[in-house]
């Protein structure tokens, strides 16, 4: 299945819903406007929560974890790298990885040594603006709570990214 994610540039507070392909809405994310550190949350149309993102603070590199029911399901680091961004992730829903390009515009996350989703970003959009194709045997909102990590750590300028 195909969404898009138009996360605002100048929101407040990192609101934002997820479309899929035909531009219904599928997925509201909600982020928390005061707080230290990222804390998003992201829900079903019924305003159910699916799962937690929260920025781990005094890290020298960027680590977030993913939590769905209080607990955390899902950790993702930035590695040190001289040229592509590269990560690491610990998940109980499987081995994860992100193979992309230099600027981390377009990206795949392979899941087991399979490609899960295809995730592209578009250029010179008033919004930061992700395409992302997941398998249908995939869980959408984790996938797409990793896509919003990773988005994150590359392009938020609240970062000091290395």
């Amino acid at each position: 299945m195909r969404f898009l994610v138009k996360q605002k540039i100048f929101s407040f507070g990192d609101n934002f819903v997820i479309k899929d392909d035909h531009g219904n809405d599928h997925f509201i994310v909600k982020g928390k406007v005061f707080s230290l550190g990222d804390k998003l949350k992201i829900y079903d149309l019924m305003g159910q929560e699916l799962f937690y993102i929260e920025q781990k603070l005094m890290r020298f590199f960027p680590q977030y974890t993913i939590y769905r029911s209080g607990q955390a399901v899902a950790t993702v680091k930035k590695d040190f790298s001289f040229f592509k961004p590269r990560f690491s992730i610990w998940s109980v829903y499987g081995s994860y990885t992100i193979q992309g390009d230099f600027w981390g515009m377009n990206f795949s996350i392979i899941k087991n040594g399979r490609q899960v989703a295809q995730v592209s970003k578009q250029w010179l959009s008033f919004r930061d603006t992700y395409g992302v194709d997941i398998a249908d045997d995939e869980n959408y909102a984790f996938i797409l709570a990793l896509v919003i990590v990773i988005d994150q750590v590359l392009h938020d300028d609240n970062h000091n990214n290395i």
